[in-house]
Order: C-alpha cells, then sequence, then structure tokens
C-alpha cells in the first residue's frame, strides 16, 4: 500500500482543486456564451456531456505533447523521436522534420527482440517472403499457417502447460477469453489493480464481480469466504463457478504477486486461478518462464495462464495455456478465435525465434545472457534510484519501476525535462492511476548497456532535483578505500 505524505497529499489536491474550480468557471462562460449562438447538433444530444470530457479538456490536452510521441525507429535502447509543436496551447500538434535521438526508458522491449536481431529477424522477413505480412483470415477459416500450429505448441512446452491457442492482440485475449470462461451464476475475485483488459473481459461476462486488496491473500481469503456462504444474489445458491484472476507483475506498480499464497488460498476452496503473466513472461525466472519459475510455483496449479508477445518477445499478439479440454473449448467458443484475423506469420515467426534464443535451440548462449542482463540491469537500476532519495514501487527482478511524481503539474514537467536531455520518458497519470497516484514509469531493457544506466541515472537525478519529487532523503555516498587512506595520512 502506497503512503503518500501529506504535504504531497494536501498540494495535490490543491492544484487538482485549482484546475477543477477555473476549468468550471470557464465552461460556465462557455455555456452562456453558446445561449447566444444557433445550435447545430439538429435535435442531436451532444457526445461529449459535461464532466466527461472535462479531465480531456482542461487537463490532458495541456500536456498532450508528453504523450503519443511519434517514434521513427525500432524501439531499441536508443530510438528516434520526432519532435512536434502546436500553434494553439497543445489543442492540436505537428510533426517536423527534426528526430531527436533518445534513451529509450519507456518501451516494453524488455529482453531487446524488439530491435533487428542475428538470428530472429532474418527467419522473420524470410517468413514474411513465404505467407505475406498477413491471412487476412481467421483462425478458422483460411489463417492457420504451419508457423500458427507450430508456435501453439511451442508456447504450450515454454510455459508448461499441455495446450495453448494464440491470438492476435493480448488486450482481446483477456477482454474476449473471460466471458468465455465465466458467465452468469459465476463469481470472479479479481485483484484491485488488475488491467483494463480483465477488467472489461469480467464486465462483459455477466458474472459477479468481486474486488479483494491488491496482493493480498488474507483478504482474497475473507473475500472468498464470505461469497461462498452467501451465494449468489438473491438466490443465494451455489455459485456456478469460481474464478480468481491476478497478473504475474502489476504493469503499474511493477510488483510481483504473491502468487504461492493465493494459489494456496483457492485450493483450499475449490476456485481456479487465472493468471496474467503479460509483463512477466519471457522476463523473470531462470530460463524466462514467468513467476511460476522465478516463485516456484507448479504450473499444474494455476488453471489458466495468459500472457502477451508484446513485451519480452518483440512481436505482438497474445495467448491461452491450460488443459486440451480447455484449449479445445475455447476453440470452439472464442469469438476472438473464430472471427479474429490470425496473427501476422512474421509476428509468429519472431515470437517461435525469440523462444529459441531463449532455450538455447539457436546454438548460443544469447538468450541466458540475455535473461541475466534483464535482472541485472533491473536491480541496479531500481538500487540507484532508491539511493537517490526517489520513491521507486515494485520489487527485484521486475523490470517495470514506478518513480512516483503524485502532483499533476509534475507529470509534463517531468516528461519534457526528460526530453530536453535526450532521455524518453513514460509518464502515467488519472484514469489509468489514482487521483493522486501520479508516476513516471520506467522499463529496463536487456539491450541497456551500463553506461546507458549511469547517462539515465545522471539525467532521472537532476531532473528529480528540478521538480521536486525526490521525497526521501538520499543515501550517503560509499568512500572508497583510496579515499579514507587519504584522510588517514
Amino acid at each position: 500500500m502506497i503512503t503518500i505524505p501529506y504535504l504531497t497529499a494536501l498540494t495535490t489536491y490543491f492544484s487538482y482543486g485549482l484546475l477543477f474550480a477555473f476549468g468550471q468557471l470557464r465552461d460556465l462562460f462557455r455555456r452562456i456564451i453558446d445561449r447566444w449562438n444557433s445550435s447545430n447538433l439538429q435535435g442531436y444530444a451532444p457526445i461529449c456531456l459535461g464532466l466527461e470530457d472535462f479531465y480531456i479538456r482542461r487537463l490532458y490536452l495541456r500536456i498532450q505533447d508528453c504523450f503519443g510521441r511519434p517514434i521513427a525507429s525500432a524501439p531499441d535502447a536508443w530510438f528516434d523521436v520526432v519532435e512536434r509543436y502546436s500553434n494553439d496551447h497543445n489543442k492540436t500538434l505537428k510533426r517536423t522534420d527534426k528526430i531527436r535521438r533518445c534513451l529509450n526508458l519507456g518501451s516494453y522491449n524488455y529482453l531487446g527482440f524488439a530491435a533487428a536481431d542475428e538470428y530472429c529477424t532474418p527467419r522473420a522477413i524470410e517468413s514474411l517472403k513465404k505467407f505475406s505480412a498477413s491471412t487476412c483470415s481467421s483462425r478458422v477459416d483460411g489463417g492457420t499457417t504451419t508457423l500458427h500450429a507450430e508456435l501453439d505448441e511451442c508456447v504450450a512446452k515454454f510455459v508448461g502447460k499441455p495446450a495453448a491457442l494464440v491470438f492476435g492482440m493480448g488486450y482481446v485475449t483477456n477482454s474476449a477469453i473471460i466471458p468465455v470462461l465465466i458467465g452468469k451464476g459465476g463469481l470472479i475475485l479479481s485483484d484491485s489493480l488488475n488491467h483494463s483488459s480483465i477488467v472489461n473481459g469480467a464486465r462483459g461476462s455477466g458474472a459477479t464481480i468481486r474486488v479483494f486488496q491488491h496482493n493480498t491473500p488474507s483478504h482474497l481469503e475473507k473475500v472468498l469466504r464470505e461469497q461462498i456462504a452467501e451465494g449468489q444474489p438473491r438466490t443465494h445458491r451455489p455459485w456456478k463457478k469460481i474464478i480468481v484472476v491476478v497478473e504475474g507483475i502489476y504493469s503499474m506498480e511493477g510488483e510481483l504477486c504473491k502468487l504461492p499464497e493465493i494459489v494456496a488460498v483457492c485450493k483450499k476452496y475449490k476456485a481456479y486461478v487465472y493468471l496474467d503473466e503479460a509483463h512477466s513472461i519471457g522476463a523473470v525466472g531462470k530460463t524466462g518462464r514467468g513467476v511460476c519459475e522465478l516463485l516456484g510455483v507448479d504450473t499444474a496449479d494455476v488453471d489458466i495462464m495468459m500472457g502477451t508477445f508484446t513485451k519480452s518477445f518483440g512481436s505482438c499478439g497474445g495467448y491461452i495455456a491450460g488443459s486440451k479440454q480447455l484449449i479445445q473449448y475455447l476453440k470452439y467458443t472464442c469469438p476472438a478465435h473464430l472471427y479474429g484475423t490470425s496473427i501476422s506469420p512474421p509476428a509468429a515467426q519472431q515470437i517461435l525465434s525469440a523462444i529459441k534464443v531463449l532455450l538455447g535451440e539457436d546454438g548460443s548462449s544469447r538468450g541466458a545472457q540475455k535473461l541475466a542482463r534483464i535482472r541485472e540491469n533491473s536491480n541496479f537500476f531500481r538500487s540507484e534510484l532508491q539511493k537517490m532519495g526517489f520513491e521507486v514501487l515494485g520489487d527485484n527482478d521486475s523490470p517495470v519501476m514506478p518513480i512516483m511524481l503524485y502532483n499533476p503539474s509534475k507529470i509534463p514537467a517531468f516528461s519534457r525535462e526528460c526530453l530536453k536531455q535526450n532521455v524518453a520518458v513514460v509518464v502515467v497519470g488519472f484514469p489509468a492511476t489514482p487521483l493522486l497516484l501520479s508516476r513516471a514509469r520506467i522499463c529496463i531493457s536487456a539491450s541497456h548497456t551500463r553506461e546507458d544506466l549511469a547517462r539515465a541515472l545522471e539525467v532521472i537525478s537532476q531532473v528529480g532535483d528540478l521538480v521536486g519529487i525526490k521525497y526521501f532523503p538520499a543515501a550517503p555516498k560509499k568512500e572508497h578505500q583510496e579515499d579514507k587512506m587519504v584522510k588517514l595520512d
């Protein structure tokens, strides 16, 4: 749980209060002026009403230059960012011909596969020549190539489940699968900080949804006991099915799931476990097999394993892995499989090649080196940020590390000042996070060298002092042995 400093919370509330008050005042004058003008809606109700777009107009548009920055190269350790300008206070942004070479701290390129790779890239290009860029069909029609069949088998073997099914989009994997697995009369217990794809999938299922405190197995057990005792709403009949949904690494917190404890609770009450490993598969574990490997959990104890290929594998799409019976059921009933266009063949080949590198099947040890480097880079960077006095969320081994900003004015300040010094970072605010918990989210890659990380730390430290986001005292620097000898002399 994040403990917000009192003064920081007070100033943050005050800042939002000012934004809200002046924004409402301007809207009032606008409504008065609009009354004198003839309406051009011709009887239609306005699509955007009042508070529904208030945040976008009064806050987001003013800082939208910090988001959606176009890039002009592969998302490697360094990439090219296209500069933009605005003549109307950021309402519209126009691109220039200028390119800024920036250190990339925002992409999910955890293992460095998103850039050109000596093993993966030639094979992806060859598959493009052989199969084209798209199958132009769903999996059940003409969209299953030999690559797709091989990828299904490869993913199942890699994650340690009997079978797997690959989809063309990671977000859809959650939002389309959950409604197929459970419906009315079922119960979904969802972590309070689960991704929006899980939230939307749960809402679309028609099942009853109960939320438990983030990463708190004791509260999960309490809610589970209460719901089992109470049963379905109104009828109080037993639940048809209970599914507990958690993430391997929480994308906005950088925290590892307390999976062993959660699995133990689910076993006790006969609830299914649905594990989203979008940010953990390939990134953690000795061989990159995710949190089950890292935390010593038998994959047989996790009923549904979901993951994406958009992070560690440098591709696109997602997968569901589980029993053969489950995967066969999804093939018959899941709309994302029946109607959605299958994953691009070159993207499928990229995933296959990346997995082979991780397993050492390319004839080298590059996969093991990448896994070791992402772990070392992540732990080094997190440790150094904490020593500087930043409030950094998350756990060791996680490549995701949020730096807390809190105040809304610090969101654009931090982003713009970093960009001035050629460091590209991602900043996140409401509604992706709670109103008070704005942050910058750093994503570390195995492709970052120690020099890259040192450069990033230097810039972030300078900007942190300028913006005022070092909420803790910096750790004293250790003296070198030579310095101690000089002082003794």
